[in-house]
């Protein structure tokens, strides 16, 4: 079997097939287009069901690059969290999440959190009983054994405490 290599389109690729599929081009022509195999084209539209995804825009909330780069800097510069926050104009503790969450204050860095934050806000997220198949099959053993989903949920608490890889909420269940 012939093992072929994972093709990646371009943003400005991506545009365009979606430019040309929008206008009613066929999938044959966008293909010799780009000069790729069709299941290349087919998983970029099919995804979606062939309608054009929204583009991603960041929430009026989040932190900027901009941010991101003078929380940098005044890390560097060994400020205070507290200090970071006022010139930003931003609460602390948004501050010292964003530090925290993107490898501390000796490790921050404004590009790769920029980065991190765009991948973190992906959806769909994956299930975490579909990321761990341990949990998932004491999930469904419990579940078979007539338990109820909070039932479930405590018992996990209580059986890992402190493993919040190893728990689950009842809503989940």
């Amino acid at each position: 079997m012939k093992h072929r290599r994972r093709i990646y389109y371009s943003a400005a690729q991506r545009s365009e097939i979606w430019d040309r599929w929008q206008a009613g081009e066929p999938m044959s022509s966008i293909v010799r287009r780009f000069d790729r195999e069709s299941s290349s084209v087919f998983s970029v539209i099919s995804p979606t069901g062939g309608i054009r995804p929204p583009v991603r825009r960041r929430a009026r909330e989040a932190l900027s690059l901009s941010e991101r780069e003078k929380i940098s800097r005044g890390l560097s510069t060994r400020c205070s969290l507290r200090l970071i926050a006022r010139q930003l104009g931003r609460s602390a503790s948004i501050i010292s999440r964003e530090v925290s969450r993107n490898g501390g204050s000796d490790l921050y860095r404004a590009s790769r959190s920029e980065q991190a934050a765009w991948d973190r806000a992906l959806r769909p997220k994956l299930c975490k009983l579909a990321c761990r198949p341990l949990l998932s099959r004491t999930v469904s053993i419990k579940l078979r054994q007539q338990w109820s989903p909070e039932q479930i949920a405590g018992w996990l608490k209580r059986t890992y405490p402190g493993e919040l890889q190893n728990q689950v909420s009842h809503e989940t269940i």
